[in-house]
Order: structure tokens, then sequence, then C-alpha cells
């Protein structure tokens, strides 16, 4: 099976309209269409959020015994499905299950003049799954027939993002190596990246685990034991079980990105004096503008490749559980996984100071 790209990520909210403004003033995504009972959608409304390649889907239910419903209370407004661009949904569909994979939803066909949009769906970690979407035509919306163009919202003042360049995943303790091999030997993945970190009180095991081609990324991180309570272990209690922590958001300018959308009131997670000070010795002389990402908190990394920047924004959901990462890659191919250890003991640090 042959996984192409991204194709949507489907978010389940509580209050659709509500959730849609949020992301219109906060992050620049523009509603681009919608469905309900009147367009075949039903019991539910759905609205396409889109940012360059990025497209996000939010949907809500409107009855509470909807499993929309049902998924919002034990989840909150949380990832329900990360959707893949296939070449043959049905083919792709049924040999995941054929290997193990639970499925979901059976192949379905979605038309609209000469626009084919083929879906079915299998399950993942907990209550996440992935749809498997093959496209064939002109583009006609998300599926064809069922989403209709919508103006009635208004339009973001700033578009930061390119596309979603990864989303990263939080599993159980010792969940971890299972999980991979699942995506290994179900979905065709292969493992990518090894991250384990560990300090003197806190840590946590990660992978990476990439589609051929690499535009479909799956950071996955499991928590370790501590003196103290890590940031998985609390997205774990809060979310009440696995599933997607963060969306890491592409944009070709990080300064002017962050820039916005501070001008919105989204906070990015400070970083430490420290991290700054062990920065060119840990990774070489490097042509940046230390000074503006120090001050926007901007965490940076090297690899083979090139150079990899990054910042983190502070969760505005309600359970502190969803958040966005904000990704520029200089050629880099990598993701922080040296960042992220330094973030760690940097932290720690500043926490031994106090």
């Amino acid at each position: 099976m042959v996984f192409q790209d991204l194709d949507h990520v489907e978010l389940y909210v509580e209050d659709l309209e509500r959730a849609a403004l949020f992301y219109i003033s906060t992050f620049g995504f523009r509603v681009v269409a919608e469905a309900g009972p009147e367009t075949g959608l039903s019991g539910r409304r759905a609205l396409l959020l889109q940012q360059g390649r990025a497209r996000v889907l939010l949907t809500s239910a409107l009855s509470a015994d909807d499993f929309v419903a049902g998924f919002v209370r034990e989840h909150g407004d949380a990832v329900r499905d990360v959707a893949l661009r296939t070449p043959d949904a049905a083919e792709a569909f049924w040999e995941a299950v054929r290997r193990g994979a639970r499925p979901v939803r059976e192949p379905e066909v979605f038309s609209h003049g000469d626009s084919r949009v083929v879906r079915a769906t299998v399950a993942s970690v907990g209550d996440l799954v992935h749809s498997f979407i093959q496209r064939e035509g002109p583009d006609a919306g998300l599926f064809p027939g069922l989403f209709q163009p919508t103006d009635r919202f208004p339009l973001p003042v700033v578009e930061p993002f390119t596309a979603v360049d990864h989303v990263a995943i939080c599993l159980a303790p010792g969940t971890l190596e299972s999980t991979v091999r699942f995506y290994e030997q179900v979905l065709g993945f292969r493992q990518s990246h090894v991250e384990d970190i560990r300090t003197e009180y806190s840590g946590m095991n990660s992978r990476v685990v990439q589609a051929a081609g690499g535009r479909v990324v799956f950071p996955m991180m499991e928590p370790i034991s501590g003196v103290r309570r890590g940031q998985i272990d609390d997205f774990l209690e809060n979310h009440r079980g696995p599933g997607v922590q963060h969306l890491a958001m592409l944009t070709e300018d990080m300064p002017t990105a962050l820039r916005a959308l501070k001008a919105r009131n989204v906070e990015v997670l400070s970083v430490p004096a420290a991290y700054y000070e062990a920065l060119e010795g840990r990774l070489g002389r490097l042509d940046l503008d230390l000074p503006t990402l120090r001050s926007l908190n901007v965490l940076v990394d090297r690899d083979d490749s090139g150079v990899l920047l990054q910042a983190f924004t502070r969760s505005l959901h309600p359970r502190r559980t969803l958040f966005f990462e904000v990704i520029e890659r200089q050629q880099a191919s990598g993701f922080g996984g040296a960042n992220i250890r330094a973030l760690f003991e940097a932290v720690e640090r500043e926490q031994a100071r106090r």
C-alpha cells in the first residue's frame, strides 16, 4: 500500500462555529466548505478549514447520543481521524485489514460531476482512526456532493502556515514498541528516528514512523517514570487515553509566523536562557539571527541535511491537551530530537537554580 500525503485531519468538537472562529482568529485558517443534514451528512454538521496544503475538518454532533458527542465527552475537542492520501483506497483498506487492522468503515464513494473520492477507514490507537482517501478528477472539495462551498465566515487576517509537517501521538506507557510494529507491519511505514530521553527527573521514549516518500510522519511518545510527572502523563490523563498531542504546522518564515500568532494572543512555550547559552557549543556556529530567535523562544537543531527551527504553542484547550508546533525546515529532515533533550536538561537546570 502507498500513502502519498496527509489528506486532512478531522477533529470532533463540541461547538462547531465557535471552534471554527477560534481557528480563523488564532491560527489563520479559512473556512472553505460545509456539510450537514441538508447536504446529506446525517445527524452532524461539519466545516472544512484550509491553509496552504493543510486541511482541517471540524465535525460536531446534532444529538447527545451521536458517537461524536460521546467522543467529545470522553476526550474534549480532539483529533479523531488523520486521513491519508493513497492511489487506491479500497486496496489499502483490504490489505490493512488482512494484515490485522480493525475495520471502521468499508470503502465508500463520493462523486459529483467528473470528481470522485473513495474513503475507507481503519482503527489506530485508542479512539484515533486513519481514513484512506483516493481522489480522482478535478478538485471538488473534501467529499464531492457532500460538502458545499461557503463564504459566510470572515477571512483570516494572516495565513502563517503552508502545510501540516507531522502529527505527534502520545501513547500509554509500555505501548510504544507494539504501536510502531503496527504501523510497520500493518500499514507499511518504516521507523526513521529513535530518541529516548532520560534526565535526572523525567523523560520519554520516542520513535518516528514515516510512510515511503516521507510526506506522512508520526512521531510517537510514551512517558517513562521519573521523580516528576511529565507532560505526556498529563496528556494521557486529561485526554483519557492515547491520541494526537500536537499538530506541527510548516512555515517558511518562523519569526513572521510567531509574531502573527502573538498578535492573536497565542503564547509560545518559554525557553530557558540556559538553552541558548549552550546552543552553539552543541551545534557549532549558526548563520542565524539568534537574538531574534531567542526573543521568540525558538528552538534550533541541525542534522546532516540542514537546520530546523521549532516553537511550541501553549495549549488553548480547556483540558490543556491539543496544541500546535510551528516548524521551519531549512533543508533539515529530522524532528528536533537533540532539541528536546537539550530543552529537558535546560528546564531542569533552571529549576535547580530556584
